[in-house]
């Protein structure tokens, strides 16, 4: 399974002590970066759903946000904590004592308080399952998208890989002869310049140019290099950096392979080839 850097899921739970809410997303990273918002009450639990998430993923930058709302019904109107509320007038005024300049708290503040409507305290443990449950049902589907996206970005790899050998097959023939005429030309301008220079020094100067323009190994190369993206594609996995390293490889043999020719064909098919290759650079950029 290949799986793109990039996805989504979000999903809800209904537990006793209210509700849960959990999402995910991704994006393009060099390394596995998590980004985390949870409700303050859940904050112990950022710890062990870091542990979870790096079980799964290995790349990427993930935003994880865990949300606690109150529960759907209640059975009696809320009432304020008269107690708590009466600490924190008292602690206010201590403050403003102080420091005078200091802002009293304000009723949005007072009533966000935690256990401000009774006694609203989370069973650790409790809700500590119930997070890590949910966490794993998104991390299915979180996964399951990024594996979707990363069929198709291996389908579009593929099809440009398919698209570098159907080039190479539709070059490769005809280089030798093109190469031929080429080094004729070569000579028939060698003996013309040189004059009454030998047949065995104009023999050797061609022999060399010969030898600079032979894109054979570099064909050979490219073809093994394309074999491996195959093999890593089928392989599946975390295979981004190693994909990325192919397209460098696969870049180096283009760039050599427009270098050396002396033959029309050839220069076009290298510019052909970086084309493609660039294509899925981009596309590889976008897998774990």
């Amino acid at each position: 399974m290949i799986c793109s850097m990039t996805g989504y899921a979000a999903k809800t739970r209904e537990f006793a002590g209210g509700s849960l809410q959990l999402e995910l997303k991704s994006v393009n990273s060099r390394y596995l970066d998590f980004h985390f918002r949870v409700a303050e009450e859940l904050r112990a639990l950022e710890l062990p759903l870091r542990e979870l998430l790096a079980s799964r993923l290995s790349r990427g930058k993930i935003e994880c946000r865990l949300a606690l709302g109150a529960a759907n019904a209640r059975s009696e109107q809320p009432r304020l904590n008269s107690e708590l509320l009466a600490s924190l007038r008292e602690l206010s005024r201590q403050v403003r004592t102080e420091i005078p300049e200091a802002l009293p708290l304000s009723v949005n503040e007072m009533l966000r308080w935690p256990g401000m409507f009774g006694e609203q305290s989370l069973d650790p443990a409790a809700v500590g399952s119930e997070v890590l449950a949910l966490a794993r049902e998104v991390l299915d589907e979180f996964t399951a998208s990024r594996s979707r996206e990363g069929d198709k970005l291996a389908a579009l790899i593929n099809d440009r890989v398919q698209a570098m050998r159907a080039i190479v097959a539709r070059v490769a023939p005809r280089i030798p002869e093109a190469q031929a005429l080429f080094t004729e030309k070569l000579r028939q301008r060698l003996v013309d310049a040189l004059g009454n220079a030998s047949d065995e020094r104009i023999l050797q100067e061609v022999t060399v140019f010969a030898t600079r323009i032979d894109v054979a190994e570099e064909l050979g190369r490219l073809l093994t290099h394309l074999d491996e993206v195959e093999r890593v594609l089928k392989q599946g996995g975390a295979c981004g950096k190693r994909l990325d390293f192919l397209m460098q490889e696969l870049n180096r043999e283009a760039n050599t392979l427009g270098s050396k020719s002396a033959v029309t064909e050839v220069s076009q098919a290298a510019i052909e080839l970086k084309l493609l290759i660039e294509q899925m650079r981009e596309q590889i950029q976008n897998l774990e």
